[in-house]
């Protein structure tokens, strides 16, 4: 019995090891992650809604540099700096955008 609890013991262990040893990298990043006054790159666009096509429809496309400007003091909406004007938008719609800094 106690051979098994050692082997239990042994293999959480290790499984711990292998999650400290995975990157962040990995993670997608979202535009919700980035820091103010951070600049980041656009990598996709998730979701099929309107508000994502009209998000695309104004420059937030893959490719292009975003810079997070200010939130508000309770975290939404978020300002945006995106091909050299200021967006404005819910941290919902934020968070369906992927980006990489």
């Amino acid at each position: 019995m106690s051979a098994i609890l050692r082997q239990n013991a042994q293999s959480k262990k290790m499984l711990k090891q292998e999650i400290i040893k995975t990157p962040d990298t990995l993670r997608p990043t979202f535009l919700t992650d980035v820091p103010m006054g951070k600049d980041a790159r656009v990598i996709t666009v998730n979701g099929n809604s309107s508000v994502t096509r009209r998000l695309m429809e104004m420059g937030v496309i893959p490719g292009v540099n975003v810079q997070v400007v200010k939130t508000a003091p309770f975290g939404d909406p978020i300002e945006i700096r995106v091909r050299g004007y200021s967006l404005a938008m819910r941290r919902n719609e934020a968070a369906a955008i992927e980006v990489s800094f």
